[in-house]
């Protein structure tokens, strides 16, 4: 039976090409799409309200990151996981990888919802507020934290239709919540006249109908069947999956305690600069958002990767695996070079995108915007080297390479340059890292694909 699993699934036997386009392109359309709700609702605010709109934004931007974190978690861990055991021929056992992942996501949602309510103004305290941005993000947080459990169930089942040969469905998923999403922000706030509350409401709506389609996708799950009993948790599977999940879902909750540690320092510091503490919060806030598009562009190619390797990995077709990732890679690298073309060059037409601000706005958006991405061209290397590693079972790995560019180098760089540069420090750190991480990342890729098996011994 193992047998015929591995000859008759395509992960095994297709081109490589065939497969990583039909994986990734809806992969990267639905990560685009999906990189729209933050995106959209900056680009309504920022037009309807302005400067202090797009700062408190960026305020309430850690709990994206951590609601991602847990769709990551189980979605990717639980998708890999899947797929690896499909590889192997164990259909019966894989299918409460799948149902196991599908309800801790949502209850954990459930979880961060009501502690994000509960503990708004000490939260939003926390994150580095200013006093007058407070009561834009406080209205945008809460309403925003009643979607929680729907952003995070659709996120992550997105990963788990993927793994079942749909990938176009996952597109679907993500596209109509966006679509949703964009048009009730433009009814919301510019006919309705609702500001903060209506992005975050659009917002809201949208995550609600992908949840919806996520769920009835998995009525009619094509690998295995879905029974009542595959989405009761188990302990095991949990866990599994937790282990494959982990280095994505550490990248995560990096850039989480990242966002925080950057608003708290350009407020700081931005604070003893001509620029005060809103205008470096309010361009931090659309770099970020910028750069949600590159990394959905990114990520895409690394979900692309993701069953490819996984199941060929298990099935021990190494030749495969390693085609796969250099694949990918290529593509992602030539990615990532357009996208830094654009920002090195149109800083200003970005910046004007998301509404209007002082002459000393502009002049430091220009600045930031040029120096955040100036190594952008080598970002593409450790989102999908350490997912790589995930892939094919090798989570340890792809944790430690998760954690090197926003904790283990990031983090250290963002408290100690400010201390002798001020905000030029804090400014700096990015592209310093990026660099650093981009060349640790590759050299671990190439050890592992010396080794033996790769070889054809």
């Amino acid at each position: 039976m193992s047998e015929n699993v591995k000859v008759a699934n395509p992960l095994g036997t297709e081109s490589i090409k065939v497969l990583a386009n039909r994986f990734a392109i809806p992969s990267i359309i639905a990560m685009l799409v999906g990189s729209l709700y933050n995106v959209v609702d900056q680009f309504f605010i920022g037009q309807s309200i302005g400067e202090l709109g797009n700062a408190a934004t960026n305020i309430v931007y850690p709990t994206v990151p951590a609601c991602v974190a847990i769709a990551l978690l189980f979605g990717i861990g639980g998708a890999s996981s899947f797929n690896l055991a499909m590889g192997m021929g164990k259909t019966e056992d894989a299918k409460y990888y799948i149902g196991s992942a599908a309800t801790l996501m949502f209850v954990l949602g459930v979880f961060v919802a009501a502690v994000c309510e509960i503990f708004c103004d000490p939260l939003l305290s926390f994150f580095g507020c200013p006093e007058n941005v407070f009561p834009y993000a406080a209205v945008y947080m809460r309403i925003c934290a009643l979607g929680f459990p729907f952003q995070i169930f659709s996120a992550g089942a997105s990963h788990l239709v993927r793994a079942d040969g749909s990938p176009t469905y996952s597109m679907k998923m993500n596209l109509t919540g966006a679509i949703v999403n964009i048009f009730l922000d433009a009814l919301f706030i510019f006919v309705f006249g609702w500001g903060m509350a209506g992005a975050a409401a659009a917002t809201v709506t949208g995550q609600v109908i992908a949840s919806l389609m996520g769920a009835v996708y998995f009525r009619r799950y094509k690998t295995v069947e879905l029974d009542l009993k595959a989405f009761v948790p188990s302990r095991n599977h949990a866990l599994r999956a937790m282990g494959l999940g982990t280095s994505n879902c550490i990248n995560q909750m990096a850039m989480m305690a990242l966002a925080i540690v950057l608003n708290k320092s350009l407020s700081y510091y931005g604070a003893q600069s001509v620029y005060g503490d809103s205008v470096p919060l309010a361009v931090s806030g659309i770099a970020l958002k910028c750069m949600q598009i590159m990394m959905a562009v990114i990520i895409g190619f690394s979900q692309g990767l993701q069953p490819i390797a996984s199941f060929n990995y298990g099935a021990r077709n190494y030749d495969r695996v390693k085609e796969a990732v250099w694949l990918t890679l290529k593509r992602a690298a030539a990615a990532s070079i357009i996208g830094w073309a654009v920002f090195e060059l149109f800083p200003l037409q970005i910046l004007e995108l998301f509404g209007s601000g002082s002459d000393t706005y502009f002049k430091f958006g220009v600045m930031y915007i040029r120096v955040y991405y100036i190594f952008m061209l080598t970002y593409f290397g450790q989102p999908i080297i350490s997912n790589f590693f995930s892939a094919i079972g090798k989570p340890k790995l792809g944790i430690f390479l998760s954690l090197t560019r926003q904790v283990i180098f990031l983090l250290p760089l963002l408290l100690v340059l400010p201390l002798f540069m001020g905000l030029n420090g804090v400014i700096i750190a990015t592209p310093i890292t990026d660099m650093i991480a981009f060349i640790l990342c590759f050299t671990l890729l190439f050890r592992e694909l010396k080794r033996p098996e790769y070889q054809g011994e």
